[in-house]
């Protein structure tokens, strides 16, 4: 497997990003199935959007939830809903619960309901963005955010663009005034804090310089280091519109996600991946590759690298052509 890069369109995402233009028809009509059926929750949605801090509801966000989520990645509560906690938030959750595709593997299922992401990061793992980001709306929203679920395409190869719902991501409004933001936990080395949706301008983030450059229809296509990384859809979205491309992504022969195996968390030196057997560690962009021989290593390195006490080691369910790339989406 090609090692994780700094820059995904320009590297391993380019080639799995490709893959997926090609199937978009076919993505799309099970993602037109879905949003079909989420007009009727979209109200519901709202409301929970704009719920206060410690309150619970049909959304299941309760204070115990809220707590047992901040200890997990090691932060307090904030006082105020601001852009300086949402930093910290967003800094924390990057260190601490990694960006990783072992449930298509292990053969577990991946259910986009806001309970079962919640269950699964507090539990001890990660997912990819589906999971990670939704996961993170809902405590940000516990937390007195007004949080809405944003669905981006993956630039691939080419410029070609990935699937509708291809990455989720969410806007966040804060209590302070500022942003609107750009929050982002699952797409795996990218920014460490938040970005500003309004400004067009280069911003400048310990991952990178990242901008903002309008596109057609009202989108606004994300750079970094002015390679695109993908293109954003300003409407707000539910949580149910995003199961089409979640479960292309997690079945297609064609997902560079079923292609790869891939775990891989932020570290205040630089990053830390396991991609299959190999270790890969980056401090202050000189990389490390150790290959591990056994599963013990394995799993050791699961459980001392990331918080993951798993009972088997996971392997690629099937071989692909191209099966050689991973990405961080």
């Amino acid at each position: 497997m090609t090692l994780p890069q700094p820059h995904p369109t320009s590297d391993a995402s380019t080639t799995s990003a490709a893959s997926d233009a090609s199937t978009t028809s076919g993505a799309s009509a099970a993602w037109t199935t879905s949003a079909a059926s989420d007009a009727s929750t979209a109200s519901a949605a709202s409301l929970a959007s704009t719920r206060g801090p410690g309150r619970s509801g049909a959304d299941g966000v309760t204070d115990g939830t809220v707590r047992a989520y901040l200890d997990r990645i090691g932060a307090d509560r904030p006082a105020r809903a601001d852009i300086e906690a949402l930093r910290e938030l967003q800094r924390r959750h990057l260190l601490s619960v990694p960006f990783e595709n072992l449930s298509i593997h292990l053969g577990e299922d991946i259910v986009l309901e806001e309970q079962a992401l919640l269950d699964k990061v507090i539990g001890g793992r990660g997912g990819f963005c589906y999971e990670l980001n939704g996961a993170f709306g809902a405590l940000l929203r516990a937390l007195g955010f007004r949080v809405s679920l944003l669905q981006a395409r993956v630039f691939g190869d080419g410029g070609r663009l990935g699937i509708p719902y291809d990455h989720m991501a969410l806007r966040v409004e804060t209590e302070d005034g500022t942003g609107p933001w750009l929050a982002d936990v699952g797409f795996g080395d990218h920014a460490l804090r938040p970005l500003a949706l309004a400004d067009l301008t280069e911003q400048e983030d310990p991952r990178g310089v990242f901008r903002f450059r309008a596109a057609p229809e009202g989108d606004l296509d994300l750079l970094r280091g002015g390679s695109r990384q993908f293109r954003l859809d300003l409407r707000p979205r539910t949580l149910t519109e995003f199961r089409g491309g979640a479960w292309y992504h997690r079945t297609s022969p064609d997902s560079h996600f079923t292609r790869s195996l891939v775990c891989s968390r932020c570290t205040d030196t630089g990053r830390v991946t396991l991609s299959r057997r190999a270790l890969i560690t980056t401090v202050g962009g000189e990389r490390h590759r150790t290959e591990l021989a056994t599963d013990e290593e394995v799993l050791a390195a699961y459980r001392d690298h990331f918080g993951l006490r798993l009972s088997r080691v996971p392997e690629v369910r099937g071989r692909f052509p191209g099966d050689g790339n991973s990405d961080l989406r």
